[in-house]
């Protein structure tokens, strides 16, 4: 019989570079040369929470990691880099929507005395959430960066984990902050879930960040 413990059945891959990892165990000195190690005096650690007992390790709600959930990433992205890079994951994709719109003719309308009827807006519009919500989506679950956040040095993460989001985080990352956009008030929804961001503490989370559960941290 094997010792080995069973595989993992969810949550980051191990081989994650983002995926953040549990503290030392204190019993021992720490090796390696960090300037973050400890030298061992022989003498027990403290308990964390300052009380006898001790408690769990790490003294906060997550077991054996620190109460902060930011605690290993690296700093929050600044919200107007975030900004930016915003606009430009939309220029590009603007342009293969407005190409596939003009292929299509989907965005054809006629003029009449009474009313102006838009023959084929809604297949427009379903172009565009398409589009938006796949790049966004297909990105972000691959390496956490759109374009635009691979330029200006940012990426999305897990907030409890620091992990590269998974596929179903990502896509409901990109539906909250897509669909509005597409069906119903464009500009006006893009300023309020991108720059929530700008008044959020004390992750800076727009509201598609806090549907997912994520972050946006640099990487320079």
């Amino acid at each position: 019989m094997t010792t080995e413990p069973p595989p993992s059945s969810g949550g980051p891959p191990e081989d994650d570079p983002f995926r953040k990892q549990p503290p030392q165990e204190p019993s021992q000195p720490a090796r390696g040369g960090s300037p973050y190690d400890t030298p061992y005096d022989g003498e027990p650690p403290p308990p964390y929470d300052g009380g006898p007992g001790g408690g769990a390790p790490g003294g906060g709600p997550y077991g054996g990691y620190p109460a902060d959930p930011l605690a290993g990433m690296p700093p929050l992205a600044e919200s107007g880099k975030r900004t930016l890079a915003r606009l430009i994951d939309m220029v590009l994709v603007y342009i293969v929507v407005a190409l596939l719109v003009w292929a299509f003719r989907v965005d054809q309308y006629t003029v009449d005395a009474d009313e102006i009827e838009f023959g084929k807006t809604f297949g427009r519009e379903i172009i565009t959430v398409v589009l938006y919500v796949a790049y966004d989506t297909i990105l972000i679950a691959r390496s956490g960066q759109t374009l635009g956040k691979k330029w200006f040095g940012m990426r999305v993460a897990n907030l409890d984990n620091g992990a590269t989001p998974s596929v179903q985080t990502s896509l409901i990352r990109a539906l909250v902050l897509w669909v509005p956009f597409a069906f119903c008030c464009a500009c006006l929804w893009t300023l309020v879930a991108g720059g929530w961001s700008f008044f959020d503490k004390p992750y800076k989370q727009g509201l598609h960040d806090k549907a997912a559960k994520t972050v946006v941290v640099s990487t320079a």
